[in-house]
């Protein structure tokens, strides 16, 4: 539970300080992020909500709360199959596609051929 929220904290921290700037468009990060977890996996901030869930869950031997993680996590790798990934190869072309082919969607992978911003 608290290695998921130290992840999903940290990522947020990232993402809020390198990869979104002051521009028109501040929900959006202007420069693509290859840094700190996203380094060895795609999505760790929301890996990280899933391990919450999942500690919580266990540590309240509750059930329901590990059932609801598990549909999080299916809800979100549909939106990141469907929605996320598609979007940032159209924003970020060949940089975000070499990154899919370094780093593993959910598992982290230690291979770092990963350029950090592009």
């Amino acid at each position: 539970m608290i290695a998921g929220g130290v992840l999903v904290l940290t990522c947020g921290a990232i993402l809020s300080t390198r990869g979104i700037g002051a521009s028109d468009d501040r929900l959006f990060p202007k420069e693509f992020v290859a840094f700190g977890p996203f380094r060895y996996m795609r999505n760790p901030m929301s890996f990280g909500a899933v391990t919450l869930l999942c500690g919580l869950g266990l540590l309240e031997r509750s059930l329901s709360l590990l059932l609801f993680a598990v549909l999080l996590f299916l809800f979100l790798h549909f939106v990141v199959v469907l929605v996320e990934e598609p979007g940032l190869e159209k924003r970020f072309g060949n940089s975000y596609r070499s990154y899919k082919l370094s780093v593993n969607r959910w598992l982290p992978s230690h291979r770092r051929k990963v350029v950090e911003r592009t």
